[in-house]
């Protein structure tokens, strides 16, 4: 419902002639206008930006494709706020950032070489959580110095970092890199902030559905596990003339002396495989047996 509202509040243009990337450096970060509809009049960049967004939104769905939603990041800055080339990387569950999606394969491998070289703006820009902005490469040797060199090689001069942060947690950090020297616009960078911010909401909540889910589980599994056990108490009670408090410690017993899951010897108590009255022999065994409660 919330997608379709903000597709009714955008003016409707027409369909839209994306530039595609293509892998090859091209910059059109100063101008307004980056592209025309079917009629050939201009189309604002925000108007782009909003579409992209609303794009963004349409791809999170219950079990998205991070890594799909993050290439379509990448290529909503390329063609929207018109950078050379852009990537994201991601921190995995080791603490160590990884390339998740790339606008091109040199953008691709720029970023591979700035994980492996562990200097460049992205590093930075995650580990401080705060935006790297680099307007001349060239002054920025004695920082990054083998980064800055390859890059300008691959034909770029001026990069950007923005961090996919939601309040103190950092989760990684887009990469913009630029052919020409100078600043980003400020309502560029703002925009790309909002779609990796865009990015960085769905997959936190992602991970917490994941996480969510698998408590369930856990938390259902002991449910299930725990009824078993009490099944299997009363069985022992009733058929080995035990108490309640007796039939649990046979069975907690019988479970730690054969090395077992007490929810295993539970089940093969109420299968039939193991007999009551086995337990509780145990049961009267005296202080070997543990005495803790349920």
């Amino acid at each position: 419902m919330r997608k379709e509202l903000v597709r009714k509040a955008l003016p409707s243009t027409g369909p839209v002639a994306y530039h595609v990337p293509d892998g090859r450096p091209h910059d059109t970060r100063r101008a307004d206008v980056v592209d025309t509809d079917a009629s050939g009049d201009p189309v604002p960049r925000e108007l782009l930006l909003a579409r992209a967004l609303v794009e963004l939104a349409d791809t999170l769905v219950a079990d998205f494709d991070v890594v799909e939603l993050l290439t379509r990041l990448a290529d909503s800055c390329v063609e929207v706020l018109g950078v050379g080339a852009a990537g994201l990387m991601l921190v995995g569950p080791d603490g160590d950032l990884r390339v998740m999606a790339s606008s091109s394969e040199a953008m691709r491998v720029l970023e591979l070489f700035e994980l492996q070289s562990q200097e460049g703006p992205c590093l930075d820009c995650y580990r401080s959580g705060q935006p790297v902005l680099e307007p001349d490469l060239a002054a920025a040797r004695a920082r990054w110095p083998r980064f800055a060199t390859e890059t300008i090689a691959a034909g770029f001069h001026s990069v950007q970092a923005l961090p996919m942060r939601l309040r103190g947690t950092v989760i990684g950090a887009l990469n913009l890199f630029h052919v020409e020297v100078g600043q980003m616009r400020r309502a560029d960078v703002e925009g790309a902030q909002a779609l990796a911010d865009v990015a960085t909401i769905a997959i936190l909540q992602h991970r917490a559905s994941l996480e969510a889910q698998v408590l369930n589980q856990q938390l259902g599994h002991a449910l299930n596990s725990r009824i078993v056990i009490e099944q299997a108490k009363g069985m022992v009670a009733e058929r080995a003339g035990l108490n309640m408090q007796e039939a649990f410690s046979a069975l907690r017993a019988y479970a730690r002396n054969h090395n077992l899951r007490l929810v295993d010897v539970a089940e093969s108590v109420i299968n039939g495989s193991l007999a009551p009255l086995a337990l509780g022999s145990l049961a009267r065994a005296g202080p070997a047996i543990d005495k803790m409660g349920p």
